[in-house]
């Protein structure tokens, strides 16, 4: 019995962990934390390239900011400029840079509309395009209405006008001095973007006297061949030709016109007198409807060709009147009229 017991083998001692799984599991944790290290910097990069972009985008902005309304400033001065001090500019000259400085004013509001805006800049960018809206509706009124305050008839509510758009121009400046500006540079310095703060912008002059009827008066009084309220040489319009979406009119009996399109009336005005004459108010009677349309000047001699279409557009047979406005000294104005009758089919 006890040789049986001595001779069964005893239970065999567990083995130690081998030093190989320990140094697997130690590279697996320097493995994890290499990777999570990797991920930290990777999220850092792109965070570090997308801030960059950000900051880019929002100096690019501003800088594209800055250079409308630099070249603002520069139309400002040709403007004022010429008001102030007209110099030899004729009435058709000065007329003309004003309608120059129009279309400067036109590209500027296109290119505050196309302007790729950062989403941070969005309250900013539409301050600054009521700004720009305002500059650009007051800046083709003055220009719509320039040449007839340069003239006689008309030139005192043209004038009237013209000052009232000067006040929209100031008004502008007053968005962009307290919304529009004050907004770009705060969204750049909450961002920590520096030196490129966009300048300010003041379209009416500062401390002018443009705002008063007054002064505009007085100084489109001073363009070479303006009205002054003297009518001294000859004076007078004539009809020359009236036609109707290209077919022409006669006194003697009926001219026959397509009804298929809205009728636009040209009528063609010279001046048969020996100075320019600005502002002529042609208008067309037809069925007891009076429409009207402005040259805004004729030289003497030259002719100018008005269009106005003829809203509602009439049917049947139509009586039309038409009629140059008689100029300030004109004595003989039968030539001014004609009559037609129309057949619309």
């Amino acid at each position: 019995m006890e040789d049986s017991l001595a001779s069964r083998p005893g239970r065999r001692p567990r083995p130690p962990r081998r030093p190989e799984r320990q140094q697997i599991l130690l590279r697996r944790g320097l493995a994890l934390g290499a990777g999570l290290l990797i991920l930290i910097l990777i999220v850092l990069g792109v965070r570090g390239c997308l801030n960059a972009r950000k900051h880019r985008a929002l100096s690019d902005y501003a800088r594209n900011v800055t250079q409308i309304v630099d070249e603002t400033d520069q139309t400002s001065k040709s403007f004022f400029g010429k008001l102030s001090d007209p110099g030899s500019l004729s009435v058709t000259e000065f007329v003309a840079e004003v309608n120059a400085d129009r279309s400067a004013m036109d590209n500027y509001v296109a290119r505050v509309d196309g302007l790729d805006t950062p989403g941070d800049m969005g309250s900013a960018q539409n301050a600054l395009e009521l700004v720009y809206e305002l500059r650009g509706a007051a800046m083709t009124e003055i220009a719509d209405k320039v040449s007839t305050a340069l003239g006689e008839a008309g030139s005192k509510k043209a004038t009237e006008i013209i000052a009232k758009q000067m006040n929209v121009l100031a008004a502008s400046d007053v968005v962009y001095a307290s919304v529009a500006r004050p907004e770009i540079d705060g969204v750049l310095a909450d961002n920590g973007i520096e030196g490129d703060d966009v300048p300010k912008s003041e379209f009416v002059p500062e401390g002018s006297t443009w705002l008063d009827e007054s002064a505009v008066s007085s100084a489109l009084t001073s363009v070479s061949g303006a009205a002054t309220g003297e009518t001294e040489g000859v004076h007078g319009l004539g009809l020359i030709g009236v036609s109707i979406n290209g077919t022409e009119l006669t006194p003697e009996g009926s001219t026959a016109v397509s009804a298929e399109e809205t009728p636009e009336v040209e009528v063609t005005v010279q001046n048969q007198g020996e100075s320019t004459e600005n502002g002529i108010t042609v208008s067309v009677t037809a069925n007891g409807n009076t429409l009207t349309g402005d040259i805004s000047s004729i030289e003497a001699g030259a002719e100018e060709t008005v269009t106005i279409p003829l809203t509602p557009a009439p049917t049947g047979e139509v009586a039309l009147e038409v009629e140059a406005e008689p100029v300030p000294g004109e004595e003989v104005s039968e030539n001014n009229e004609a009559s037609y009758t129309v057949v619309f089919e």
